[in-house]
C-alpha cells in the first residue's frame, strides 16, 4: 500500500503553495490584511539567502501543509534549536497526522543536530492547536511576553 503522509523540504518551485498556506493561515487567523510576502520576496528568503526553512506536508501527493521554520539559539543550553515559525495544514487534511508528522519531523531535525529546544507561539484563543499542542506534551510558557517592533517604529529605532 502507498504511503498517504510524505514530509519533504520544501523546493523552489514550491514557492507559490508555500505563498498559498501562508494566506490561507492568515485568513485563518484574521490577519489577512497583514500579509506583504509575495512569490520574490518568499524565493529570496527561502531559497537564495535560506533565512528560514519550510517543510511541506503531502496528503496522497497533494500538497497539504507546511511548518515554516528557522534556527535559534539558547544562551542558557548553550545549543542551538528551532523556532516554528508557522505550522498549517489545510482545512480538509487535518485529522490526518500531517500536524503531527511535521512536528515529528522537525524533532527528528533537532534530535539528529544535538539541537536544545523546539519552541513555538500559538494565539491565546487557538483552542484546537493548543488541545493538539499539549496532546503531544508541549508546555505552555505563560510565564513569558513576547514583543516586537515592526514598520515605522522599527525604523525609527535604527536610526
Amino acid at each position: 500500500m502507498k504511503e498517504l503522509i510524505k514530509i519533504r523540504e520544501a523546493q523552489e518551485n514550491d514557492t507559490g503553495i508555500i505563498l498559498e498556506f501562508i494566506k490561507e493561515l492568515a485568513v485563518y487567523e484574521k490577519l489577512l490584511h497583514e500579509v506583504t510576502a509575495d512569490e520574490s520576496l518568499l524565493k529570496k528568503t527561502l531559497f537564495d539567502t535560506e533565512y528560514a526553512k519550510v517543510l511541506i506536508a503531502e496528503y496522497d501527493g497533494e500538497p497539504a501543509g507546511m511548518a515554516l521554520y528557522f534556527h535559534s539559539y539558547s544562551t542558557f543550553l548553550g545549543k542551538p534549536g528551532i523556532y516554528l515559525e508557522d505550522l498549517y495544514v489545510k482545512e480538509k487534511f487535518r485529522g490526518k497526522g500531517l500536524g503531527k508528522g511535521l512536528l515529528k519531523k522537525l524533532a527528528e531535525i533537532c534530535d539528529e543536530n544535538d539541537f536544545g529546544r523546539l519552541e513555538w507561539s500559538v494565539l491565546d484563543w487557538n483552542k484546537p492547536s493548543i488541545d493538539f499542542y499539549e496532546s503531544l506534551g508541549a508546555d505552555s510558557q505563560d510565564e513569558w511576553i513576547k514583543y516586537r517592533v515592526t514598520g515605522d517604529t522599527l525604523k525609527k529605532l535604527s536610526e
